[in-house]
């Protein structure tokens, strides 16, 4: 195979359809970010929500549970969990605190895998750790490039 020189033209520029297919992605793309931001926010949201009214309607279950998995301090331990999910839930519903609660939401998830999930290995219809892995891989990329401007912070920071 040839490889291409400097002066060579683009690909684009020798076939001028690829070149306004790949325009119009790059435009799309750059415009619909803070919309994929917004949308992982809101979808985490949702499922941090059934887990964090699951603990807070009966909490004393919970400290039992986590007790029965050897967890540290059980009922504090539930309580902070719950806690966490239940901030977790409002913050990024408003897009506030993003960065500061996707570590703390992630930390929730590494716990809740290794405590947990690991044993029943990877699919989550076994009760394996798909799910948080997957919500700690969605947190991170909220840590990584914050909420979005669709979000508290983002106004608050242009204050």
């Amino acid at each position: 195979m040839r490889q291409r020189k400097l002066n060579d033209p683009k690909p684009e520029k020798s076939n001028p359809m690829l070149g306004k297919i790949n325009h119009f992605l790059n435009l799309l793309a750059g415009r619909s970010q803070n919309l994929a931001l917004l949308f992982l926010r809101l979808i985490l949201a949702y499922g941090f929500y059934g887990p964090a009214m699951m603990k807070w309607h009966n909490m004393h279950a919970i400290g039992d549970w986590f007790k029965s998995l050897g967890y540290p301090f059980p009922y504090v331990n539930a309580y902070l969990a719950g806690t966490t999910e239940m901030l977790g839930v409002i913050l990024l519903v408003l897009g506030l605190g993003i960065r500061y609660i996707s570590v703390a939401l992630i930390f929730v998830m590494l716990v809740a895998i290794t405590t947990v999930h690991l044993r029943h290995g990877f699919e989550a219809g076994n009760n394996g750790f798909e799910i948080p892995l997957y919500y700690a891989l969605m947190l991170f990329a909220l840590f990584a490039f914050g909420g979005g401007k669709y979000g508290l912070d983002y106004y608050l920071r242009k204050k």
